[in-house]
């Protein structure tokens, strides 16, 4: 499998399926991802509501979460109706209800039983199979008495896991350059205090030049994106694309090609009225435009956008993007590149 340059990190509650028409507008080949879907749930929950996509989300991937390989194995034969361009493991979310349940970052204790669901995972499709992770947790509090050693955080501990779980021929790593704390910390604290570990993702390349792996974790800018693809395969942005998601239109220029996306923000919000004018009436509007807030990020107009599009509206949404259109700064809606 050919890594994707750029992806955009799966994050609960965000990377829906307006967040990710919302994004396609502006980068047509950053490869997205679903929200984390827990197997339980592909398996006795709403499939439709969970899974449908529209195809101009392409490409997409779907990405899992689970404790049990024949779970798992069965969420993914379920999956394979809707055709998702990858599927991706989930061992690097550490909240304490993902923790608690035994899947997430929990996992990274268990590397022989992550190669098992990758195994599984494999028998049911043929799709490109990839695993994002930490580097390490600190289980102190979470995990079983059993182990001696509730830190594994060693550049040994990586590459432990990382030699167990290949061996399901697994298609891509994606590595979260921290650790993940398992009790006592937010999955925000989780994303700020344990110290960032770059170093570690590109001697884990250099050592592993076979395989193919993306780096995460506190990348902002397309300068650092720039920086990182000297070391390893692809980047994978998580907040920076919600908080500034105009930056995206250049990340164009890191695949084939080279273009930046010749898009406007004006352009933008007049296929987001096409998009708002075709769904169904029961969906809140306010559920896609929130996902929009950053659009003007660090540029003038960002105040009154962010005014324009919070609750209470005075009249139907559709027209009030198109007086958006009238009334924001003319330069940073028209502008066409970042």
């Amino acid at each position: 499998m050919k890594t994707p340059k750029i992806s955009i990190a799966p994050m609960v509650d965000r990377t829906d399926r307006h967040f990710r028409y919302f994004t396609r507008l502006l980068t047509k080949n950053t490869l997205l991802y679903t929200e984390m879907i827990t197997a339980q749930a592909i398996i006795h929950g709403d499939r439709n509501m969970l899974l449908d996509f529209d195809e101009f989300e392409r490409p997409l991937a779907l990405q899992i979460a689970g404790c049990d390989s024949k779970n798992i194995g069965k969420a993914v034969k379920i999956a394979e109706k809707w055709n998702y361009d990858e599927i991706n493991l989930n061992v690097g979310c550490s909240s304490d209800r993902v923790s608690g349940n035994d899947m997430g970052a929990y996992l990274i204790a268990y590397p022989e039983l992550v190669r098992d669901m990758v195994c599984q995972m494999r028998k049911n499709t043929d799709k490109p199979i990839t695993v994002k992770h930490r580097i390490g947790i600190d289980g102190s509090g979470i995990l079983p008495d059993s182990f001696d050693r509730k830190i594994i955080d060693k550049y040994e501990d990586l590459t432990n896991f990382i030699d167990i779980v290949e061996k399901a021929k697994v298609d891509r790593f994606i590595v979260h350059a921290r650790i993940a704390i398992l009790a006592g910390l937010s999955p925000k604290e989780n994303r700020e205090v344990p110290p960032i570990r770059y170093e570690d993702i590109y001697r884990l390349k250099k050592e592993y030049p076979y395989l193919n792996i993306d780096i995460n974790g506190g990348i902002k800018t397309v300068e650092e994106i720039q920086t990182h693809l000297k070391h390893v395969d692809g980047v994978m942005i998580g907040r920076a694309a919600y908080d500034n998601p105009f930056m995206l239109t250049e990340v164009e220029k890191f695949f084939k090609g080279g273009k930046v996306n010749n898009i406007s923000r004006g352009e933008v919000i007049e296929e987001l009225i096409k998009y708002i004018e075709k769904l169904d009436e029961n969906i809140k509007i306010q559920n896609v435009l929130k996902h929009t807030m950053g659009l003007f990020h660090g540029v003038k107009g960002s105040k009154k956008w962010r005014q324009i599009i919070t609750l209470p509206w005075d009249k139907d949404p559709v027209d009030i993007l198109k007086e958006a259109l009238e009334i924001l700064p003319q330069e940073p809606l028209n502008i066409k590149k970042y």
